[in-house]
């Protein structure tokens, strides 16, 4: 058994490797030094953590698990205000080529309004809560003259109708509880479960956004997920001002927003 320690003045981490083949390059020396690296990040990761605690606000105390996929939810509830800078900027990574843009889930029809101030070349929109799509359907009366196009229906459903596309933006939520247990407690991001449908549908060189739920910059493991999929990816982090109520997972007061190149 191999035993490794960290010290640090709030706190001791301790790894224990039992498996004496674990971690196990030709030399030592080259063990030493991966085990090393990865203890010195986790300390760094607690470290930021820390700092990141500070500037929580208290949330609200429950996420909506009921089912929502054809609630009638008020502006709020579908969006809170704080996310406005993140879909605006968001968008403008779903815009920089003026392409073909899919958009999954219409929401309050503030990405999309930010979507054709980028000037796509078209515009499809996903949406399965018909109370929503009543919404779009006024909304795209204000767009006569883009080509903007409606699959009405959930985006699992409906993949099929999915076309090839130079962005994808991604921004919907738990619709069930189901789907909270599934995606939202045990990912990286409720996107993670989105990613194979993207990289399938994105052109060569388009690019994918997504909420991250990611506060100062991307954990190791969400960049595995990645890389998986996409070739590189570009970062930039918007500051936002989360109520104390807030309803939403995140509550620090920024976020990483992404853009995943295929």
């Amino acid at each position: 058994m191999t035993r490794r320690l960290r010290r640090h003045k709030d706190f001791d981490v301790t790894v224990e490797i039992k498996n004496d083949g674990f971690i196990r390059p030709p030399r030592d020396a080259q063990r030493n030094w991966l085990l090393k690296r990865a203890l010195a990040e986790f300390v760094w990761d607690l470290e930021d953590l820390d700092a990141l605690a500070r500037g929580f606000v208290s949330g609200s105390s429950e996420p909506q698990l009921t089912d929502r996929t054809q609630a009638i939810l008020d502006q709020q509830e579908i969006m809170e205000d704080w996310q406005v800078p993140i879909m605006r900027a968001m968008a403008d990574v779903a815009t920089e080529q003026q392409g073909d843009v899919l958009e999954i889930g219409f929401g309050r029809g503030v990405a999309s309004e930010f979507i054709q101030d980028g000037s796509p070349r078209s515009h499809t929109v996903v949406e399965c809560n018909d109370a929503i799509v009543a919404d779009f359907a006024q909304w795209r009366r204000s767009h006569a003259d883009s080509d903007i196009r409606l699959i009405h229906g959930r985006w699992q459903d409906t993949v099929g109708q999915f076309e090839q596309y130079d962005a994808i933006f991604f921004h919907t939520y738990p619709l069930n509880e189901e789907e909270f247990v599934d995606y939202v407690s045990t990912s990286v991001t409720f996107a993670e479960h989105f990613f194979d449908t993207a990289a399938a549908h994105l052109r060569d060189g388009g690019v994918f956004t997504y909420l991250t739920n990611e506060a100062n910059s991307l954990s190791r493991q969400h960049q595995r997920l990645i890389f998986d999929r996409f070739r590189s990816f570009k970062l930039s982090k918007v500051a936002v001002n989360p109520p104390a109520d807030s309803k939403d997972d995140l509550w620090a007061d920024s976020m990483v927003v992404i853009g995943a190149y295929k």
